[in-house]
């Protein structure tokens, strides 16, 4: 069975003095894969300003926003609708030989091929005196220790939408224990890269009606690549793998090559930024 789902996201800004000149790039529009497939795409903007159509550096794509004449306030919206199959999260073989899988991660080759998604972040930074909170068990598999590690970001950060904001580092995460997706998914990539496992911080939307956490606006989990299989999604805010209800966007290191809007605006004075997100869906015979 599929789904076919009907995601809103409006945006709203407003400035306290007149906006000479803005370019904005949105990394909004869901990826198309095995299990995702476009039906249409619809974005406008009030101040009817051009639209165009681009691919980032990491292969996904974006919506660019440039108006031509002074303004105070601009608001956009997009409107896309798509068919997500239903996706099995656990539809993989479990690694036969757990030394092997081990052994791989530290080999050159696969060091270099997967250099990107093992490097520290600024926002993947774990101090010093943190790192002992959680490490492998060369016991179990690699599969096994990264649901432990689901588990225990889970239950270690409270989930808190007032705690935290985009610029939150884990130096004061672990300090207050509280935040959002985007918190528990930099830790859990923190802790992943720190045992040698490539991991891509994930944006994307989430179908909230089965219960799960997510805030108002864009949820964010992890990608871990684990030796002869490949890669695993995990929604460390729910302490799950991710599946059907996970719509995603794009990937990256970490959520600054994932945020949903970046631009460049020349004007003075204060500004407020109003997100929200509308994620519905219904079944597909």
């Amino acid at each position: 069975m599929s789904l076919e789902y009907s995601i809103t996201y409006k945006t709203e800004n407003t400035y306290e003095e007149s906006v000479r000149e803005a370019y904005w790039q949105f990394l909004i529009i869901p990826e198309e894969n095995d299990s995702q497939q476009f039906i249409s795409i619809d974005f406008n903007n009030s101040l009817n300003a051009k639209t165009e159509f681009s691919i980032n550096g990491y292969g996904f794509k974006t919506i660019r926003v440039h108006p031509t004449r002074a303004f105070k306030q601009i608001s956009f919206e997009a409107n896309f609708k798509l068919i997500k199959k239903e996706v099995n999260p656990f539809d993989f073989d479990l690694e036969k030989d757990i030394s092997k899988s081990f052994q791989k991660l530290q080999e050159l080759g696969f060091k270099v091929d997967h250099d990107t998604y093992l490097k520290t972040t600024d926002y993947t930074r774990i101090p010093k005196e943190y790192r002992h909170l959680f490490s492998f068990n060369s016991t179990k598999s690699i599969f096994e220790n990264l649901q432990s590690l689901n588990s225990f970001v889970h239950r270690y950060i409270k989930f808190n939408t007032e705690a935290t904001d985009v610029y939150t580092k884990l130096n004061e995460l672990l300090n207050i224990r509280q935040g959002v997706c985007q918190d528990f998914t930099h830790l859990f990539c923190a802790f992943a890269r720190l045992n040698s496992i490539p991991t891509r911080y994930v944006s994307g939307y989430l179908h909230q009606d089965n219960g799960y956490f997510g805030d108002a606006q864009m949820h964010a989990w992890a990608e871990a690549y684990v030796p002869f299989v490949g890669w695993i999604g995990f929604d460390v805010t729910n302490d799950i793998l991710a599946g059907t209800s996970h719509i995603k966007i794009a990937h990256g290191k970490d959520y600054n090559d994932c945020s949903p809007l970046k631009g460049v605006v020349y004007s003075t004075g204060n500004n407020e930024t109003v997100h929200s997100v509308v994620v519905s869906s219904q079944s597909q015979q």
